[in-house]
């Protein structure tokens, strides 16, 4: 009877811990009947333009595992602190145009007198089992009490590594507009964000439009889902269009034609910001080859790339460091123009200087 209580009490929590607001929540209602509407939502889920396994063929969940827990590369984790640097984003100059990368996929950017987040991850996790998927050390140089007030904040989609609850609460206030795939709504509705302060779209949408500025959804070839049932947002990419320059806001995305036909949609890129890291041949139809980066930089017609998703977490099974080593040697061999700015640091759009390869110092 004892035993059958302790069962019962465990059971409990745990159910109340899946129930608990940082899990977030699914679109019911008008949200929901606009999903079902949408092209890319069939069989009761949001569909990738192509056929799209989480594994290749001939491997399964237990192979996978297995591999995570003996067959991780023994540099998977940086031995030491990283170096970062950390600058005052509130004393950045109106007229500087600037990125400053947080590590991962979070970075801050300000454009044409516009302040840009992209999915920041500052709470130290990825994960919402405690302790669990730590941010390497040294890389949590920022806080929210560090970010000033954002004109347009983008979520690529809802993984713990890229929609963080406890960072998306607290900067809550400090937030004009979001943009986000269809469907990512009901999270950020049950955190406390207002609909005027949503903007959220199907793919090839031009989501927003005014003064030289412009946003477009595109698609990217990945999944969502922050508990059981999957694919119920929408993971997206961005062409941001400024007055004085055009950006890819790219999401993790495996490879495939989707870049050349956005490249083709909309020309030349100044700058485009790709996904490089947590890959793996076994899941590799929804996260790219650091090879791939370069090729998918070339099909967006990009003048220069920044990659990200490395470099704070550890998600797959490579060397911390081999994301930026694959990715830099593909760009000096294919002749494309790439930038590694050091975790904090500030890199100046308008005329970029080119750092030393900061990794290999560790």
């Amino acid at each position: 009877m004892v035993l059958l209580i302790w069962l019962l009490v465990i059971a409990g929590l745990i159910v109340l811990w899946l129930n608990s607001d940082m899990f977030g929540s699914l679109p019911k209602k008008e949200l929901l009947l606009r999903i079902q509407s949408s092209q890319n939502y069939r069989e009761g889920k949001f569909q990738n333009l192509h056929h799209t396994p989480d594994l290749v063929e001939g491997v399964g969940f237990f192979k996978v595992m297995k591999d995570f827990f003996f067959n991780k590369d023994k540099n998977n984790v940086p031995p030491i602190a990283l170096p970062t640097k950390k600058i005052n984003l509130f004393n950045i100059g109106a007229d500087e145009q600037v990125f400053v990368w947080f590590g991962h996929s979070s970075y801050f950017m300000q454009v044409d007198g516009k302040k840009i987040l992209v999915d920041p991850v500052l709470s130290g996790s990825a994960s919402p089992v405690p302790y669990n998927v730590k941010a390497f050390a040294g890389t949590d140089v920022y806080e929210v009490s560090d970010i000033p007030i954002i004109d347009f904040l983008f979520i690529s989609h809802d993984h713990w590594d890229h929609l963080d609850y406890k960072t998306i609460t607290k900067i809550q206030p400090t937030v004009r507009k979001v943009f986000c795939g269809l469907g990512v709504s009901a999270h950020l509705q049950k955190w406390g964000y207002d609909n005027s302060q949503i903007v959220e779209a199907d793919w090839n949408v031009l989501m927003w439009e005014e003064n030289g500025f412009s946003i477009n959804s595109v698609p990217a070839r990945h999944f969502s889902g922050r508990l059981f049932k999957r694919n119920q947002s929408l993971w997206m990419s961005y062409v941001l269009q400024t007055p004085s320059m055009k950006i890819f806001i790219g999401g993790d995305s495996g490879y495939n034609d989707h870049f050349k036909q956005i490249g083709e949609d909309f020309g030349e890129f100044d700058w485009a910001i790709l996904e490089c890291g947590q890959y793996h041949a076994y899941w590799k139809y929804i996260h790219m080859m650091p090879e791939e980066v370069v090729t998918a930089a070339k099909e967006l017609k990009a003048k220069k790339m920044i990659p990200v998703h490395w470099a704070k977490f550890s998600l797959a099974l490579h060397a911390w460091k081999d994301p930026a080593e694959r990715v830099s040697a593909a760009a000096e061999k294919e002749g494309v123009e790439a930038y590694y700015p050091m975790i904090g640091d500030k890199l100046n759009l308008l005329a970029p200087e080119q750092t030393a390869k900061w990794w290999e110092t560790v």
